[in-house]
Formats: structure tokens, C-alpha cells, sequence
């Protein structure tokens, strides 16, 4: 191993503190830029102003929520215990990721920014919506193209898997249709905190579990009951995303669990679901003998309790993107033992 380098303190403090105050535009230039990057993906504090009508398509797409449903399906080719390293097959679970990530969850994303387009003129005006960036017919054409893209694709990882029945266009078909009664009026899931945070998490969670699952395997009952079990942990993450529009929320009425039960019941509500459900996710493991694999789930989920009240309980408005960004990779990564688990159980 190589020696780490020792950080020398600098000698003369005063000089260094004088090059920031005198070169403002070096530290705006910085700002800007990381605006412009959480804008292209998707995220919290970003700006507005980008004229590439590629980019601002990329941005309504949201490309930081791809991340957890292309997790998902490789929790799920995990999870069918038939996954093997060959050139097929990670070409199988590349265009089954594209298909969970940019084409269902791009059209997903959009779908909600165009039915929230008055939410975000209040919470997020510089989305690509309500800052007049893009029109809604260009917005609408995009839903489309992802939308047909995503089941021609779907149906089409069925013929190259060898399945008599469309398993996989069948889920992509269930979830363009959760998505849809979330975001859309008459039924709108996301007014209603519990079903709409619940649907959320399932689409985060099972449906693109399952659809890994199936494309290597067979996608039996039990697998489908445990992974929409393992959602109600997703529901909790769900939960994280609410703090950031409660204002809006409360002034159009919709009843986010924040606005339902206040900004702190509902940050004890989401820490508690996501730490029950994995914890007998855990459980689970224990009673089919994977007790390494559960053991290793329960020492991922201790730093997500600490994180929760390092940063999360103490203030879920001002630190809901920094308690995610550190404690969600401990929640993905208990996914994936949670998948080998089964898949060298045989579930």
C-alpha cells in the first residue's frame, strides 16, 4: 500500500481567504455550474435557462430517479439465481435497465411534471414546464415516443427470453398505468399520502425486481408477494420526497403525508417504515436459513438509522436530499443481498 499524502495547513490564511473575496465570479462560476448540473438531472436547487431542447428534454426526464429501478433489475436477474456472465446476458439486463430507467421511468417523470405543472410553478419554477422552456405539445409527444417505445421494448425482451406469456410487457403495461392514475386526475394516488407514496415505492421496487427476475427466471408468486412487501420500505423513501413540495401541497390541497400528519410525525412515519420492513425483510432471510445474507442486511440498515438521526429527524426539509444521498446506498445495497439471498435459496 501507498503512503497517503499528509494535508499541509496553509502557511498563510489570510492570503487565501483574500483569493475568494477577490475573485467572485470564479466561486459564481462554480454555483452556476452545479445549478446547471442538478437541473439537467433532475434534482432539488437547480436553474433555469437552458435552451438545448435535447438537454431540457433529458432534464424532464429526470435521469438521478433512473438509478434505483435500473438497481432494481439487477437485484432481480440476482434474485432468479440463473443469472450468468455471458455476453447475452448482460446484453439482456443492459436493455432491460434501459428499459426501467430512461424509457418507464422517463415517461413516468414527465407524466407527473406535466399533470404537476402548477405544483412546480410554486416549489420548482425553474423546471423545464413552468419556466416556459419547453411547450406541452413538445412535452406531450414526449410522453408518447417513451411511452410506446418502453412496451415495444418490454414485449420484445419477452421474445428473447423464450416466454409463451408477455410476463415482462405485462408489468411494463401495469406500471405506464400506475404511473398514469399517480399523477393524473380523476384518481391522482399522489392526493392520497398513503396510496400514493405506497404506489411509488412498488413502481421503485417490485416492478422492476420482477421484471429482472423474470427475464432470467421463472417470476413465481412468492417473489412478487415478497418484493411488494420490500416496497412498503420504498413507500418510506417515498415519504423523503414529499418534504420538498409541502408548501405547495398544502396550497393545492393534496394531502402528502407531511401535510397530513405535520413535518415531524411524518419524518418518525418514514424512518420507521423504512427500518421495519427491511428489518423482517431480514427476518424472512433468517426463516429460509440465509442467515449470512440476513446478517449482512441488519449491519446495512444500522447506518441508515444513524444517518436518519444525524440528519433526517433533525431537519427532513433541509436535509432530505443530503439524509438520501448517504443513506440510500445502504438501503440499495441490502436489495442486492437481499436478491442473492433468494436466488441461492432457490425462492
Amino acid at each position: 500500500m501507498s503512503e497517503s499524502t499528509p494535508i499541509t495547513p496553509d502557511s498563510n490564511p489570510s492570503e487565501a481567504l483574500d483569493s475568494v473575496v477577490n475573485n467572485p465570479s470564479e466561486q459564481a462560476t462554480s454555483t452556476d455550474r452545479t445549478a446547471k448540473t442538478r437541473q439537467l438531472l433532475g434534482m432539488k436547487g437547480a436553474s433555469p435557462g437552458e435552451t438545448s431542447i435535447w438537454k431540457i428534454r433529458l432534464q424532464l426526464m429526470k435521469p438521478i430517479t433512473w438509478i434505483p429501478l435500473i438497481w432494481g433489475v439487477v437485484c432481480g436477474a440476482a434474485s432468479s439465481g440463473s443469472y450468468t456472465w455471458t455476453l447475452e446476458n448482460i446484453l439482456k439486463v443492459a436493455a432491460c435497465m434501459f428499459l426501467a430507467g430512461p424509457l418507464m421511468t422517463g415517461y413516468t417523470q414527465i407524466l407527473n411534471d406535466y399533470y404537476d405543472r402548477e405544483i412546480d410553478a410554486i416549489n420548482e419554477p425553474y423546471r423545464p414546464i413552468p419556466s416556459g422552456a419547453i411547450s406541452l405539445p413538445q412535452v406531450i409527444t414526449q410522453i408518447w415516443v417513451l411511452l410506446i417505445a418502453g412496451i415495444a421494448l418490454a414485449f420484445g425482451l419477452d421474445v428473447w427470453a423464450g416466454h409463451e406469456f408477455p410476463t415482462i410487457g405485462t408489468l411494463a403495461i401495469i406500471g405506464s398505468f400506475i404511473a398514469y392514475i399517480y399523477s393524473a386526475p380523476p384518481l391522482k394516488l399522489k392526493q392520497n399520502g398513503w396510496l400514493g407514496s405506497y404506489a411509488l415505492g412498488a413502481s421503485y421496487i417490485t416492478l422492476p425486481w420482477c421484471t429482472g427476475h423474470a427475464l432470467f427466471g421463472h417470476l413465481s408468486s412468492t417473489i412478487v408477494i415478497l418484493t411488494m412487501f420490500y416496497s412498503l420500505a420504498g413507500l418510506g423513501i417515498a415519504i423523503v420526497n414529499d418534504f420538498k413540495s409541502v408548501e405547495g401541497d398544502r396550497q393545492l390541497g393534496l394531502n402528502s403525508l407531511p401535510v397530513m400528519f405535520g413535518i415531524t410525525t411524518a419524518a418518525w412515519i418514514c424512518v420507521v417504515t423504512i427500518d421495519l420492513f427491511q428489518g423482517l425483510i431480514a427476518a424472512y432471510l433468517v426463516s429460509i436459513n440465509e442467515n449470512l445474507y440476513a446478517t449482512i442486511l441488519v449491519l446495512l440498515i444500522i447506518p441508515q438509522i444513524i444517518l436518519q438521526d444525524m440528519y433526517f429527524l433533525r431537519d427532513p426539509v433541509k436535509n432530505d436530499v443530503k439524509y438520501q444521498a448517504s443513506a440510500q446506498p445502504f438501503l440499495v445495497l441490502g436489495m442486492l443481498v437481499a436478491g442473492l439471498a433468494l436466488g441461492h435459496a432457490g425462492v
